[in-house]
């Protein structure tokens, strides 16, 4: 099957054109293709196939045009392409059979090639793109509002690509060609300024001097007229060159990459300005040559669009890479009218270094990328944000890169951007490669130096005992951060003299001398030791736990002693800047400090002590999570958590608020405590913990999450042969994949959690299991098989004596016969589910079962009783803070008061969910938006 949307809708079965029927049947298909292998909702279609309103048969109507449209893409028979899913239908395209595909994939490909400087490539790559478009997408249908929105967006991306082959083309000198097609691109999109450019550039090149003048009075005229805007700095700059006949403008040789080809298209108005920039860090001194050599990546910016700036900024840790980099970013910000882009790479910790594909990702959502058209690869995400950048004047921030193949996806391919990167590692690879200009940051001056205790101590003092000043910071290497560090321990002791600190620096460091590997370690080893017994050893122990931060419990547990004790020695290591009390109660290290306090752990503790140490740690994290994830979610089937050591002194969560508080403090330790434990054989402790956390990840849609930490926790159970572990977390994977779209994956895991289930007798488990199994089936469309599943989930539940799972599985059954439209037993099935609901107390499986009952009820016609059933599903979703269903249901009651006329109060409730959509960074939130759109 080919499906070629890129002109008028064409669909090719076996080589040959398929008949498709009806337009209703055309926009339908049409609908669908814009989102493949997506579940388009029925309310979606029916906008787009009765644009001025739908009648009341149109959920009928729209059943009939399915499977008329599966007749004819199956030849005669029911093509299984298209499948019924939760609220709508999903059309099922490989890769490559959608002409856009490979559009999309040419037109990247010849990007990357022109940002490479391979015009041949880049011309053939794009032309081959340019050529598949057979007119305007989709022409052959009637207009309609959401149509034409997403066919403006295909049109934005071939615009770009006819920009881009022009480029190529220009720096192969066709510039008679270029002028040829960018009059036709112009007569069809008269507002594109780097389009005009190109074409002033390729008329001076054929000699045509008088139209390239014209063509820039044509352009300032069109501009002034439909948009009220003066012509871009660059075009009038283009204008002026040509004016005076500059030299910058004669056509390179065939091989390069062109002349200055001036990228200075229009800002998006419908694209946000992304202002990612932390905040600067006060009291900055000094760096006078670092910042001008910054400085001069303005001038090389300005040298024309295709020119990237990048500059690799190295130096050791602690020597002020973030700082300066900060510091210069925010002074020159208004060089760059389109925005910053900041991502901390985290290149050095071990346990949550940023992958190429996750900093893409908050770019491209930054850019306003929808989150449901952000591709899945590396690649292809990088090809769509260097296409976002290519028009776009913008500064990038990598902080704190591992190594060059981190980066490299992230820089802009052509454009004028700017791109600093720091790093520990030198980055020759890009100095190499992409001609970054290199960097390297030292220590500070000793001038330097001087201001930067002067700021933190007062120069009075400083005056006064000059000498001990000058040993100061002979001491500390000059480094910024053990000068900050010195700085602190002094500023607490503003009756004692200099001197004193400089003598005890002096002689840490030689007593240390094996340790005295570099200037950081030397000033680290002088705080250290200036600790008390009990805070020495706190600080190294402190270097097993994961981070990122920590509290006063979790380091009581780690030291084997009470809160009580160990407060004292967490203010010594605070005041000292050892750590950072970042929140209230919360501590954390900067990554080189724990570094340091691991190392000292691995010199200083015997193995026996770090295993105890380790095994306290992760009791302690276990046994308060696991009755806090019996607090979130008291009808899941409980595990066996391994037994608390008789040490054990938590003080767990008593209800669910203070539960559910805890976890979010938590999470992100307890994502990383998932991976150490498995890393250092505490292979039981890693599942449970896992199984803990997904009671609070599960219900807020954070399936990413959940997928990363059950693939951890079910390595660990199978090492152990642990059938109970690889059972629950096999089951769990299959929840994420569900979620994720990734069903035959999911299939895989739900068969092999029932397995493992059989094995252990549990009936429990085999029932929840097919309880998922029972939705599985419900989203592909086999709804009979959903109802043996359910069924037999139910028998089990009811074998087992478990009345909560009995009565959620009761509900699910009734969801299922109100998507098949037998509303009378579902609103049987639901009514006995909940009945037993609130007999047990099961708030949260009465919220999804009021959601189930308003859903039947308003497919009957019942809009009043159905309001009721979602308002009190929705308030008892958000007293169990279960966003997630919370969402969904605030969709369907806005369809609800839709359906009476009540378009305020639909909307209202579709802006509630879209918020919460926006905070679970789920991609439901643009189909939302776009219904509120439709309403106006």
């Amino acid at each position: 099957m080919r499906f070629d949307l890129l002109g008028p809708l064409v669909v090719w079965r076996e080589g040959r054109p398929v008949s498709l029927g009806s337009v209703k049947q055309r926009l339908l298909l049409a609908a669908l293709l814009m989102r493949p292998n997506e579940v388009v909702g029925t309310d979606e279609l029916a906008a787009v196939l009765w644009a001025d309103g739908s009648p009341p048969s149109a959920a009928a109507n729209l059943r009939t045009y399915v499977r008329g449209l599966r007749r004819s893409l199956g030849g005669g028979e029911s093509w299984e392409g298209i499948s019924a899913a939760a609220g709508g239908y999903r059309l099922r395209v490989e890769p490559d059979e959608r002409d856009l595909d490979r559009f999309d994939a040419a037109a990247a490909r010849g990007r990357d090639a022109l940002a490479a400087g391979d015009a041949v490539r880049a011309e053939s790559e794009l032309a081959t793109a340019v050529a598949m478009w057979r007119g305007a997408a989709l022409s052959d249908l009637p207009p309609h509002p959401l149509v034409a929105r997403r066919v403006r967006q295909l049109e934005e991306r071939r615009m770009v690509a006819e920009e881009n082959l022009a480029e190529a083309m220009l720096a192969l000198g066709s510039s008679a060609e270029v002028v040829q097609r960018l009059r036709a691109l112009l007569d069809r999109s008269p507002l594109r300024q780097r389009a005009w450019g190109q074409l002033m550039l390729g008329l001076y090149r054929i000699g045509d001097v008088a139209a390239a003048l014209d063509a820039f009075r044509q352009a300032r005229q069109v501009l002034a007229e439909q948009t009220g805007l003066d012509p871009a700095p660059q075009l009038i700059q283009l204008h002026n060159d040509i004016l005076h006949h500059r030299p910058n403008l004669a056509a390179e040789p065939a091989t390069g990459s062109g002349g200055p080809v001036p990228d200075v298209a229009l800002p998006d108005p419908l694209g946000g300005r992304p202002e990612q920039l932390p905040l600067a860090v006060s009291g900055f001194v000094g760096r006078s040559a670092e910042l001008a050599s910054l400085d001069t990546l303005l001038d090389r910016e300005a040298q024309g669009p295709t020119t990237v700036a990048i500059s690799a900024l190295s130096g050791m840790a602690g020597v002020g890479k973030t700082t300066l980099t900060l510091h210069w970013a925010h002074r020159v910000a208004g060089h760059f009218p389109d925005g910053q882009l900041y991502a901390n790479l985290r290149g050095y910790d071990d346990a949550d270094v940023v992958s190429p594909a996750d900093a893409l990702l908050g770019f491209l959502e930054a850019l306003g990328v929808p989150h449901d058209r952000i591709p899945a690869s590396v690649e292809a995400r990088t090809g769509l944000y260097r296409g976002l950048l290519a028009s776009r004047r913008m500064l990038v921030v990598l902080d704190n890169a591992r190594d060059s193949a981190q980066v490299r996806p992230l820089l802009p391919g052509a454009g004028r951007c700017v791109v600093v990167v720091t790093s520990r590692d030198q980055l020759s690879g890009l100095v190499a490669a992409e001609c970054a200009v290199p960097l390297t940051l030292d220590v500070l001056t000793p001038e330097e130096s001087m201001s930067l205790l002067a700021s933190r101590l007062g120069s009075n003092r400083l005056v006064a005992e000059p000498a001990a000043a000058a040993g100061i910071i002979a001491a500390t290497g000059r480094l910024p951060l053990a000068l900050s560090m010195v700085a602190a321990r002094i500023a607490m002791h503003p009756s004692f003299p200099l001197d004193a600190f400089a003598a005890e620096l002096h002689a840490a460091e030689a007593r240390l001398d094996a340790l005295a590997n570099g200037d950081a370690r030397r000033v680290f080893s002088w705080s250290y030791l200036a600790l008390s017994r009990d805070s020495a050893r706190l600080f190294r122990l402190l270097g097993l736990h994961p981070g990122p931060d920590l509290t006063a419990d979790t380091a009581a547990a780690l030291a084997g002693v009470s809160v009580p004790a160990v407060v004292p020695a967490l203010r010594e290591l605070t005041r000292l800047h050892l750590l950072t009390e970042h929140m209230p109660g919360r501590y954390a290290f900067h990554d080189l400090l724990r570094r340091y306090a691991a190392e000292l752990t691995e010199s200083s503790e015997h193995t026996d002590e770090q295993v105890a140490t380790r095994h306290r740690l992760y009791d302690h994290y276990l046994h308060n999570a696991y009755p806090a994830a019996l607090l979130l979610q008291p009808q899941w089937a409980p595990i066996d958590p391994v037994p608390p050591l008789p040490t054990y002194a938590g003080r767990p969560a008593t209800d669910h608020d203070t539960a559910l508080a805890w976890f979010a403090a938590e999470q992100h330790v307890l994502q990383r405590l998932v991976v150490q434990a498995a890393e250092t054989g505490f292979e039981a402790y890693a599942w449970q913990i896992a199984w803990t956390l997904n009671t609070f990840l599960a219900p807020r849609g954070l399936w990413q999450e959940q997928l990363a930490t059950q693939q951890v926790a079910l390595v660990a159970a199978e090492k152990i042969d642990d059938v109970a572990g690889q059972a629950a977390t096999n089951r769990l994977l299959a929840r994420a994949f569900t979620r994720l779209g990734q069903h035959d994956t999911a299939e895989y895991r739900l068969r092999r959690a029932l397995e493992l289930h059989e094995r252990l007798g549990d009936p429990t488990g085999q029932a929840q299991t097919l309880h998922n199994y029972c939705e599985l089936c419900y989203l592909r469309g086999r709804l009979d098989e959903a109802l043996a599943h359910g069924r037999e989930a139910l028998r089990l539940y009811r074998l087992a004596g478990n009345g909560a799972g009995e009565a959620r599985t009761l509900n699910a059954i009734g969801w299922l016969h109100a998507s098949t439209g037998d509303f009378a037993q579902a609103i049987a099935s639901c009514t006995e589910a909940l009945a037993q609901q609130q007999r047990s107390g099961d708030r949260n499986g009465q919220a999804a079962t009021l959601d189930s009952l308003g859903f039947a009820y308003d497919r009957l016609g019942e809009h009043g009783r159905a309001l009721s059933c979602y308002e009190q599903a929705i308030q008892l979703f958000r007293d169990s803070a279960d966003r997630y269903h919370e969402a969904e249901t605030l969709i369907r009651l806005g369809e609800t008061r839709e359906a009476l006329a009540d378009l305020p109060g639909a909307a209202a409730a579709w802006r509630r969910a879209t918020q919460i959509y926006d905070d679970l960074s789920d991609p439901a939130a643009e189909e939302i938006r776009r219904r509120l759109e439709r309403m106006g």
